[in-house]
């Protein structure tokens, strides 16, 4: 008996696959860089973002060339942070343009800050603030413009004082005062150079 044959196509091998047009490879590479461009563009101006500490300010929390990492995706500043501050508007003397800053948060909207020179103590709402960071006595300033010792705080701005306050200009300067939350860029989470700074701030 003659053995029964399949008459359709031998479907054994698979097809094999299209050749690849030349510089397909490199198209794809050139997508993968473009996307990881645009993913740095928006975690960096959206998300977080780097910034260098320019000053001595923040002694010795912070130190004068630091490079931080701040949050800004959904921050709203809180008593107690270390924010950064964009360009403000005002040019104080010395400065020959508007600086970006870096400052702690003393006190929000509808807070009063009183100072006490004489012992050196921070009041907010009249509660003396614990600073177990600053690397010194305070002293009542030298320049007229940062001698007053009462403040209350608008809605929507924030006090900042620096960390080194006899080497600080901030918010108790009346040139400057307190500062629009529009300003405020973000929080500062963690410091990533010099390496033997490295950890969260």
């Amino acid at each position: 008996m003659d053995e029964y044959k399949d008459p359709s196509p031998e479907t054994e091998n698979p097809e094999e696959e299209a050749p690849r047009r030349p510089g397909a490879e490199l198209y794809e590479w050139l997508q993968l860089f473009l996307g990881c461009v645009v993913a740095a563009v928006v975690l960096f101006n959206c998300v977080a973002r780097l910034t260098r500490v320019d000053g001595d300010s923040m002694d010795n929390t912070l130190q004068n060339g630091e490079i931080m990492l701040i949050w800004s995706l959904g921050y709203t500043p809180a008593q107690g942070d270390i924010v950064v501050l964009n360009k403000t508007p005002v040019l104080l003397p010395g400065w020959t343009e508007p600086r970006a800053i870096v400052k702690r948060v003393i006190a929000i909207g509808g807070q009063t800050v009183d100072i006490d020179y004489s012992t050196g103590t921070v009041y907010v709402d009249a509660r003396p603030l614990e600073e177990p960071y600053l690397p010194e006595e305070m002293y009542l300033p030298y320049y007229p413009t940062m001698q007053q010792t009462h403040w209350e705080v608008p809605e929507g701005s924030i006090f900042v004082m620096g960390d080194n306050r006899n080497h600080s200009t901030d918010s108790r300067d009346s040139q400057l005062g307190t500062i629009d939350t529009g300003y405020v860029l973000g929080k500062a989470v963690f410091a990533l150079w010099p390496t033997g700074r490295f950890g969260a701030v």
